[in-house]
């Protein structure tokens, strides 16, 4: 999981360095007039857009309905259904989006003001969130272990740098698939930077850089679309039949096989098998994806913002015993709650709530970079 008016897509093209119909001009050079940026938020891939708002809803659903799964196992089966592929769309958008990051001074630069401050910022905030509402004041703050949502930024940052590694190699996707499967047999890799996560997730990463536009054109055939529809509904029935046995820390691959009780073998049988599983949702839900405007188009340039505020609310809920209450954990207080957390992801994505968190999200920073030769002779 790297514009418009500013957000993840340029959060993601921005820091990735990947031309983008719109980004945000370099430290040092003018921002673009107000009618070139109109101007060129028409040019933008709506289907992108639209693919980034739609999962990251689903991503603030899942953390909605977590709390719900002891009590519901239509709950439950949706969660392990949407956990299976909310994620590994994002990521796959996000690598398709850093195929131009070359490790060049200006894509460095943007890599450092939209990912690794951002990254530092939550992670303090995240912390001192959790010191108080859930009163715990010995809660640490440590950069080196990411809390609840920014492991994302940090793996993003890592899979960046290695992007002219994976461009380099003859065959990217199988030898990341097998430091993927290695990392799930490994325990002893530790909670520094959420790296089981950062090594499990980056088969997705390199699928995208792997991807061109033709591959999306594929699976938004009319044949595709119609194939996804009984897809989806077979997975469904499979994680509803499996809810009650199935673990679900399987989905947010920081574990390996052993720290989830099971034999180190199936570390990686579970690598490959949730790797063809995610990979196959993730091409149904991008089937479906529209590919015209919608109203909710221009809000997949704040899905960053979404995604790591609406954290603050996610977690709040339960140190605040939000669930505690039985009608939620019935039917209609089950989708009463799936309603909130699809309009709070919403809200958050919007331009005034981007514009409230910009410095925070996409600060400039001029004062921290030199200036190369093309902006010295555009200031002359």
């Amino acid at each position: 999981m790297s514009d418009s008016v500013r957000s993840v897509n340029r959060a993601s093209d921005r820091s990735a360095g990947t031309p983008s119909p719109h980004p945000q001009p370099p430290a040092g050079e003018a921002r673009v007039p107000a009618q070139e940026t109109r101007a060129a938020d028409k040019r933008r891939d709506a289907f992108f857009d639209n693919a980034k708002y739609l999962a990251i809803v689903f991503v603030a659903m899942g953390h909605a309905w977590e709390p719900l799964r002891g009590d519901s196992r239509a709950a439950a089966a949706l969660y392990i259904a949407v956990y299976t592929f909310h994620m590994p769309a994002f990521i796959v958008i996000s690598g398709y989006f850093s195929r131009s990051f070359d490790a060049s001074p200006v894509r460095v630069r943007r890599l450092v003001t939209g990912i690794a401050v951002p990254y530092v910022i939550f992670e303090v905030a995240y912390s001192l969130f959790k010191k108080w509402a859930d009163d715990d004041p010995g809660h640490p703050i440590s950069l080196l272990d990411p809390w609840y949502l920014t492991w994302f930024l940090g793996a993003l940052f890592i899979w960046r740098l290695s992007t002219p590694l994976w461009k380099a190699v003859r065959w990217p996707l199988p030898l990341a698939l097998a430091i993927a499967a290695l990392a799930s047999v490994s325990p002893d890799i530790g909670d520094d930077l959420d790296l089981q996560r950062v090594l499990q997730f980056l088969p997705f990463f390199v699928l995208g850089l792997c991807l061109r536009a033709e591959h999306f054109q594929l699976v938004r055939r009319r044949e595709v679309r119609l194939l996804s529809v009984p897809v989806f509904a077979g997975a469904l029935a499979v994680a509803y039949w499996v809810a009650p046995q199935m673990n679900a820390a399987w989905f947010y691959r920081r574990d390996s096989a052993q720290e989830l009780a099971a034999p180190g073998w199936t570390g990686a049988v579970m690598t490959l098998a949730l790797f063809g599983c995610s990979v196959v949702l993730v091409a149904c839900f991008f089937a479906w994806v529209p590919r015209r405007r919608m109203w909710f188009t221009a809000l997949g340039a704040g899905t960053l913002y979404g995604y790591l505020l609406h954290g603050f609310l996610a977690k709040g809920s339960r140190f605040w015993d939000w669930y505690d209450h039985d009608w939620i954990h019935q039917p209609l207080g089950e989708i009463a709650v799936t309603v909130v957390a699809v309009a709070v992801i919403t809200v958050l994505c919007t331009p005034p709530v981007q514009r409230v968190f910009r410095f925070a999200m996409e600060p400039r920073m001029e004062w921290a970079f030199k200036r190369d030769a093309k902006d010295l002779a555009r200031s002359r």
